[in-house]
């Protein structure tokens, strides 16, 4: 037996980072087709010279992702939603840690989000909900 449920999504988000959530979409989608350690490599090469990203911002891209995208918006769109975030971000100036990980509690569970301030943004669940087993944080400054 399936519960019924509705996508809650957010409202309120502006024209123009409507049309840039647009603009990443086919990216972010075409991104989480990739094995992981391409996605990784993909990531770390867009986020350099980016600034990192406040929680303000990485939710806006977030909710900005939902906004424009019933796949994103939806329990199996962890993974176009983060990839979207991060990249949204990115146009922005800045880059949220990109994280990729399991569920701390049976049953096993894989997830994609994305962070600022070492906390995950907008998901609803304790900070130590996940265990991260990828994640492409921003760049340091030493250009590493």
């Amino acid at each position: 037996m399936t519960t019924p449920s509705a996508l809650e999504r957010p409202t309120g988000v502006p024209f123009a980072r409507r049309l840039a959530a647009r603009l990443v979409l086919l990216p972010a989608l075409a991104l989480s087709l990739l094995p992981p350690r391409r996605i990784r490599t993909v990531l770390a090469r867009v986020r350099h010279g980016a600034t990192p990203a406040t929680a303000a911002q990485a939710k806006n891209a977030r909710d900005a992702m939902c906004a424009v995208s019933l796949r994103c918006a939806g329990p199996k769109g962890c993974l176009p939603r983060s990839l979207g975030a991060a990249l949204l971000c990115r146009l922005g100036g800045s880059w949220p840690t990109w994280c990729t990980g399991v569920r701390v509690v049976p049953p096993f569970t894989a997830h994609a989000w994305v962070e600022a301030d070492g906390r995950p943004v907008d998901e609803g669940v304790p900070d130590d909900y996940f265990t991260r087993l990828i994640t492409v944080a921003p760049a340091s400054r030493s250009g590493r």
